[in-house]
C-alpha cells in the first residue's frame, strides 16, 4: 500500500534530524576529547563564510547547526521516498549507501562550493564514521516507523550461518577489544592500541612517533576491527557446520588454523613490525589465544551436533 506524501515527509524529516542528532554528538564528542568543544561546527561555519573565527560563538554555532539539521532534515526525505517506493526496502544496505555515499558527496560537494582551502578540514575519519553511523540511524528510525513487520535485516533468518557467524564474530572483537583495552588502561593510554595498527593502516605511519591518538582514526579503526572479526566469524561457522557433517577432516581445519595464525603474524612482522613492538609480541598472541577461545567456546556452545560427533569421534580412535 502505498503511503500518503505527507507521511513520507514527517518520517523522513524526523529520521533526518535524529541522523542529523548522531553526526553532531559524535563531533561533540571529538570535540571534547580534543579539548575544543564545539570546534568543528565552528570551523565548518567558517569555510561556508570564508573567514576564521578565533572561537566558538554560541550565534555562530547555532547558526550552523540550524543549517546542519537543515540539510539533515532534507536528506532524510530523500531518502524516506527511497525507502517507500520498495516493496521490501534493504534499509541496512540503504543505510550504508546514504552514509559512504550521499552524505560524503554533499559534505564535500559543499566544501568544493564554499570555496574551502583544504577539503580536510574535517579528518576523513571523523566524517566516515559519523556519515554510516547516521546512515543506519536513519534506516532503524524508518523501518520502525513504517511499521515494518520483518527483520531490519532480512537476509539473516534466511541464512542461520551468516548469523551465527556475525555473533561469533562480534564475540571474538569485543574479547580482543576488552583484553587491550584493561591491559593498557593501567599504563594511562587505553586507546594506543587501537591507534597504533589504526595509523600503520590508515594514515600510513611508519614508526611510534608518527601514531596519532584521535576519536575518529580509533573509531574508524574499531569499524575494521569488527568488520574483520564478524567475517573471520562466518567462516568458522561455516567451517564448523562442514565438520559437524564431516567430522573425519577436523585435524585438517586445526591445522589449516594454524598455518594460517602464522601467515598473519608473519605479514605483520614484515610489514608493520613496529606496530608488534609498540603492543607487545606477548600480548598480541595472548590476544589472539582469547579471541580462539571466545569463538570456540561460542561454535561449541551453540552446535550441540558437532560435539556429540567429534565427541563420538575421539572415544572411536581411542578405542
Amino acid at each position: 500500500m502505498r503511503r500518503p506524501i505527507q507521511a513520507v515527509i514527517v518520517q523522513g524529516v524526523t529520521g533526518g534530524v535524529l541522523a542529523g542528532l548522531v553526526v553532531a554528538l559524535w563531533f561533540l564528542v571529538a570535540d571534547a576529547l580534543a579539548g575544543q568543544v564545539f570546534r568543528t561546527p565552528a570551523l565548518l561555519a567558517g569555510v561556508l563564510l570564508r573567514r576564521e573565527f578565533p572561537e566558538a560563538t554560541f550565534r555562530l554555532v547555532s547558526a550552523y547547526t540550524v543549517l546542519h539539521f537543515g540539510v539533515f532534515a532534507l536528506l532524510g526525505v530523500g531518502m524516506a521516498r527511497v525507502s517507500a517506493a520498495f516493496a521490501a526496502p534493504p534499509r541496512v544496505f540503504l543505510g550504508v549507501v546514504f552514509g559512504l555515499v550521499l552524505q560524503e558527496v554533499v559534505f564535500y560537494a559543499g566544501l568544493l562550493l564554499a570555496q574551502a582551502p583544504r577539503l580536510d578540514v574535517v579528518p576523513w575519519p571523523h566524517v566516515i564514521g559519523a556519515n554510516v553511523a547516521s546512515g543506519l540511524v536513519l534506516m532503524a528510525y524508518l523501518h520502525r516507523a513504517e511499521r515494518d513487520p520483518r527483520p531490519l535485516a532480512p537476509a539473516l533468518r534466511d541464512h542461520p550461518v551468516v548469523a551465527r557467524g556475525l555473533v561469533t564474530g562480534l564475540i571474538g572483537a569485543i574479547a580482543v577489544a576488552a583484553w587491550f583495552f584493561v591491559l593498557h588502561i593501567a599504563s594511562g593510554a587505553p586507546l594506543r592500541t587501537p591507534a597504533a595498527p589504526g595509523s600503520a593502516l590508515l594514515l600510513g605511519a611508519a614508526r611510534p612517533a608518527e601514531v596519532t591518538v584521535s576519536f575518529g582514526l580509533v573509531a574508524t579503526y574499531t569499524v575494521v576491527h569488527l568488520a574483520a572479526f564478524l567475517v573471520a566469524g562466518v567462516v568458522l561457522v561455516a567451517v564448523a557446520e562442514e565438520v559437524e557433517r564431516v567430522p573425519a577432516i577436523a585435524l585438517l581445519v586445526v591445522l589449516a588454523g594454524i598455518v594460517l595464525e602464522g601467515l598473519v603474524v608473519a605479514t605483520l612482522a614484515v610489514g608493520a613490525e613496529w606496530v608488534l613492538g609498540t603492543l607487545g609480541w606477548w600480548s598480541v598472541v595472548a590476544a589472539n589465544l582469547i579471541a580462539v577461545s571466545a569463538m570456540g567456546w561460542q561454535v561449541w556452545r551453540t552446535h550441540p551436533a558437532l560435539r556429540r560427533r567429534l565427541l563420538d569421534e575421539t572415544v572411536q580412535v581411542r578405542v
